[in-house]
């Protein structure tokens, strides 16, 4: 496969507004650059030779988060299901391998639009968090991305911040961080793409912060693209990241905004929503439509997907970072797409859209779809590479600092249970830090959302096995959260403890990651809170006591009352200690060395009965 980048579409950038969190400008429309050929346009015998439908092809892909080089670990694989029924792992990923897949995957297709579905950025390993992703913005704009919506993790650093990211313009504390050939600041410009962002709504104003549609034109075809985040995202962003927002129900907002469109004469609709569902199979290339018990999609996407407007032709959606095309009926009770590309790259969507010229529309009955891997056996694309390079010559002094040692792969977020070895590592950490702020303190509790990769054994660099480097650990937590230490009652705590799978998180529990001594039964035969035995829940081999007090460590989002819990946002007599990174960090350096790796933890505080 050629790794040599296409030459840019035209008419890509629109001039720039440049207040922040404030509505966008909408761009131009876009015209490609690539030969037309067989097989794309189908015979109409209109008027003039033009033929009636058209296909547009439709490559999409979702929850990015800035993994520019390619993920390791469990993190960086996708799982296939081979034709005799077995599963195989295969390595999948990195923006040089997407970059030369996308562009190999438009060759022959005159009409192809590349969408998005929130998430490009926030929770990025060091070589973009480290500089604000500003690198992963770039890289988007070299992979020619034409629109995206918003996901939750856009809000992590807030709105004025997610505005730069849209318009340009050099950090506000940080400054510009790379140089022109001068040797002077050189501006970031922000995206050539537009973010979506249909249901986020400035509290003063009522309007949306970012457009709410865009429309991709070419050569008369057109279709709309409506971008929506989750409803919930107040319950999983910190309050910083967005405040003065009011985030609106999805239906709702997309019913109206096709409505609109479908006004303005667009009538071939597709949303961008950063919500998703949890298919049956975690195999990639899983028929999500094959019959039987227990197939198909679950989660909050299916009630969307059928309470959105059938004006909708199809949904690009994300967040759960699962894999699948699935078909889901629309209102009326015509089957609708509905896809979702894995995440960090390792898979993208190949949908073709069949426009009708006379309708203006979209055959639905001809719409087809399918997932493919982002492989690293084809070739870089040359272009990434030099980007790579160009900020990792800034990242490395920081990266590349050893921390800590490991005897071998510590899994963390593809652990696949409730309980996870690094998830025990890191509440072990945050106590740790905790003791040495107040020697009180009682237990920490970690919230799995805030582990983003494993730990691996093997050697990233040069740096040699089992050695954990900062930019490792830094892509393991990226979010810079402080450790914070509250006054929580034993009443309290078994609260939030059934608030892991009630409530909120009743349809897709958050189970929290637990410090060394505290212990429980999670009975999944059980429903909604009664899935935490009460009785089992003990700390050094004590039962809580429900009047009794206890000092817990927990990072500023879950003290916040974030992931669903509000019990945790009750707490009193805060302490903020110091960033958990740090408090990881200084965990692995006192207890580990060379000749004494940290081994993985035995994963045996959390009982699962099924």
């Amino acid at each position: 496969m050629s790794a040599t980048p296409q030459p840019r579409r035209p008419g890509r950038r629109a001039t720039r507004v440049l207040a922040a969190a404030a509505s966008l400008a909408t761009l131009g429309a876009l015209a490609a650059a690539l030969p037309a050929s067989a097989g794309q346009d189908h015979a109409d015998g209109g008027k003039g030779g033009k033929k009636r439908t058209v296909d547009v092809q439709l490559l999409s892909f979702n929850d990015f988060h800035g993994n520019l080089q390619p993920p390791a670990g469990s993190s960086g694989q996708v799982t296939e299901k081979q034709h005799d029924g077995t599963e195989k792992k295969i390595d999948a990923g990195g923006v040089e391998y997407l970059a030369t897949s996308l562009r190999t995957a438009r060759k022959a297709h005159p009409y192809s639009v590349t969408a998005a579905a929130g998430d490009l950025i926030g929770a990025s390993p060091l070589l973009s968090g480290l500089f604000h992703d500003e690198p992963t913005i770039q890289a988007m704009n070299k992979l020619d991305l034409d629109v995206t919506s918003v996901g939750n993790h856009e809000f992590d650093e807030g709105a004025k911040e997610l505005a730069r990211m849209q318009n340009g313009g050099c950090h506000p504390k940080d400054g510009c961080f790379e140089k022109d050939k001068k040797g002077k600041p050189k501006k970031f410009e922000g995206a050539d793409y537009p973010y979506l962002a249909a249901n986020v709504t400035d509290e003063k104003t009522g309007k949306p912060i970012l457009k709410p549609y865009w429309v991709w034109n070419h050569k008369g075809v057109k279709v709309g693209f409506i971008g929506v985040t989750l409803e919930g995202t107040p319950d999983i962003v910190s309050a910083e990241g967005i405040k003065g927002l009011k985030f609106h129900d999805e239906i709702e907002t997309v019913n109206k905004y096709a409505k609109i469109l479908d006004k303005q004469g667009v009538k071939s609709i597709v949303t961008l929503i950063h919500e998703g569902g949890s298919p049956a199979s975690q195999t990639y290339n899983y028929d999500c439509d094959s019959p039987g018990a227990g197939d198909g999609i679950s989660g909050p996407i299916t009630a969307i997907a059928k309470g959105i407007t059938p004006k909708v032709d199809a949904l690009v959606t994300g967040h759960t970072h699962a894999a699948y095309v699935c078909t889901i009926p629309d209102p009326s009770g015509k089957p609708r797409m509905v896809t979702s590309a894995s995440s960090y790259g390792k898979l993208y969507t190949d949908t073709t859209l069949t426009y009708d010229r006379r309708t203006k529309d979209i055959v639905r009955t001809s719409v087809k779809s399918a997932n493919h891997v982002v492989s690293r056996a084809q070739a870089k694309a040359p272009d990434m590479t030099s980007l790579i390079n160009r900020w990792d010559k800034l990242a490395a002094p920081i990266a590349n600092r050893p921390v800590g040692y490991i005897s071998a792969d510590i899994p963390g977020r593809g652990a696949g249970v409730p309980e996870s070895p690094l998830g025990d590592l890191i509440a072990d950490a945050q106590l740790a830090h905790a003791k040495s702020l107040d020697p009180e303190a009682d237990l920490a509790l970690m919230n799995p959302g805030g582990i983003r990769s494993d730990l691996v054994h093997k050697a990233s660099g040069s740096e040699g096995d089992g050695v954990v480097t900062y930019g490792e650990a830094f892509t393991v937590q990226p979010f810079s959260n402080t450790v914070n230490l509250v006054d929580l009652t034993g009443a309290q705590l078994v609260t939030a403890l059934k608030q892991q799978v009630s409530g909120a998180n009743e349809a897709s529990p958050k189970i929290l990651q637990v410090s060394d001594g505290l212990t429980y039964t999670l009975d999944l035969t059980k429903s909604g809170a009664d899935r935490v035995v009460t009785d089992s829940i003990k700390l050094n081999g004590k039962a809580l006591d429900p009047a009794a007090t206890y000092r817990v460590a927990l990072n500023a989002f879950l003290a916040g009352g974030g992931d669903g819990l509000p019990e945790l946002g009750k707490g009193t007599r805060p302490l903020v200690g110091a960033d958990d990174l740090k408090a990881f960090n200084d965990y692995l350096a006192a207890n580990s060395s060379a000749d004494k790796p940290i081994a993985p933890p035995k994963v045996d505080r959390i009982t699962i009965v099924k």
